[in-house]
């Protein structure tokens, strides 16, 4: 009896959810603003929430986003459905997340969303049925001043890291060293970081590499990662400062304007400052002083029966002692044959490896410069490679 009597009690609520008739508080939809009343500045990250309640079983949902006027945005993610209970009752809860940046500053308002929903009535037949959320208003201020460069760069979380692709100050002669800043930034879209700044050194040859930058979504917004590169080679032969520069941004946690120092950076070949291991330091020895004649009779007579040992089964290899002459030396060669088929990338190469292998040239390592700096300047004019090569040699 018990059984019998819940059965008609809920079975008109059942035939009522599947029904056309759609009842007050079944189905909500409403966007929410974190931290509402908090002051805004144009092109600050805004959070919102959309949020639907639904107490009918749903077939098909689309949800319809307003224009945005005034605003840019992006979405966090897919939307999220789960299945929770509100006062005892089971729902079904669907939520977007999103970032909105006001694009100017005044009174600027969040239209309404629109769910459009497929539900079923009491025969199993679909029927559309759209939700539709209140509008909601925010204030916008000016961005206040701006840093020394010029870039209004607000955001909630700024991290920037330096990295070497080797030790700058321990560089093998000719070569050069790759930089790498990474400016990682969160509520920030990339267009929003600053452009990758000019590196300035009074005598080194800085060539700047496109920059890259990537965007991660989070829950908490977005997270950009922005990569500065830059190649950095002494023209001196001996060492350089990279000077320091700065990066300024709004911090929007604690409300006010900040500033990222990125300290100067000695760049070096490794000779440089080592001391020269044939330097004496120490007393001077004492004299040296020749052994009598029956020790140099002994000596005469170990070198006869040495030398009769060795001659035994000797084959010469003196020839290869001819490859350090220019003609016959294969890296010599290899330069030669890449400068006469005009392998830019070859010659370059060959050149650095030659200079590793006899040793720190001055004369060489600025050749060495000056070719860089015809490959890669702006508008540089195409450099002779036969020459090139013909007066590095004559430079060793």
């Amino acid at each position: 009896m018990r059984w019998f009597l819940a059965v008609l009690l809920i079975w008109p609520l059942h035939a009522l959810a599947q029904s056309d008739t759609v009842l007050p508080g079944q189905l909500q939809l409403s966007v929410s603003v974190q931290a509402p009343q908090a002051q805004r500045y144009e092109r600050e990250m805004v959070l919102i929430t959309i949020r639907g309640v639904y107490r009918r079983h749903i077939t098909l949902e689309r949800l319809q986003q307003p224009d945005f006027e005034g605003f840019s945005w992006t979405q966090l993610g897919q939307d999220t459905w789960t299945d929770t209970r509100i006062n005892g009752e089971k729902v079904k809860v669907m939520e977007r997340r999103m970032a909105i940046y006001p694009d100017r500053p005044g009174r600027l308002t969040i239209g309404p969303f629109v769910h459009h929903l497929t539900l079923t009535d009491e025969g199993d037949d679909w029927f559309d049925y759209p939700v539709q959320s209140k509008p909601v208003t925010i204030s916008v201020d000016p961005a206040p001043a701006q840093g020394a460069d010029g870039w209004w760069f607000p955001t909630a979380r700024l991290k920037v890291a330096d990295h070497w692709s080797n030790t700058p100050d321990q560089l093998a002669p000719g070569e050069g060293v790759l930089r790498m800043i990474r400016v990682t930034a969160l509520g920030v879209t990339p267009e929003m970081i600053p452009p990758m700044p000019d590196l300035r050194s009074p005598s080194a040859m800085i060539f700047p590499h496109p920059d890259k930058r990537l965007i991660e979504l989070t829950p908490n917004g977005p997270v950009t990662h922005a990569f500065w590169r830059w190649t950095i080679r002494p023209t001196n032969g001996t060492s350089t400062i990279v000077e320091p520069f700065t990066l300024s941004y709004f911090d929007t946690a604690l409300r006010e304007q900040r500033t990222v120092a990125i300290s100067a950076q000695r760049v070096a070949y490794g000779a440089d400052g080592v001391p020269d291991p044939t330097a004496r330091t120490g007393p001077p020895p004492p004299p040296a002083t020749l052994p009598g004649w029956p020790v140099a009779a002994l000596a005469m007579a170990v070198f006869g029966l040495g030398s009769a040992v060795a001659v035994k089964g000797w084959r010469p290899v003196g020839i290869r002692a001819l490859h350090r002459f220019s003609v016959l030396d294969p890296a010599v060669r290899q330069l030669r044959q890449a400068a006469r088929s005009g392998r830019l990338e070859t010659v370059r190469r060959s050149a650095a490896a030659l200079l590793r292998r006899d040793g720190p040239s001055a004369k060489r390592v600025q050749m060495l410069a000056d070719l860089d700096r015809a490959i890669y300047a702006p508008n540089a004019p195409k450099p002779n490679l036969t020459a090139f090569a013909r007066s590095f040699m004559r430079a060793g």
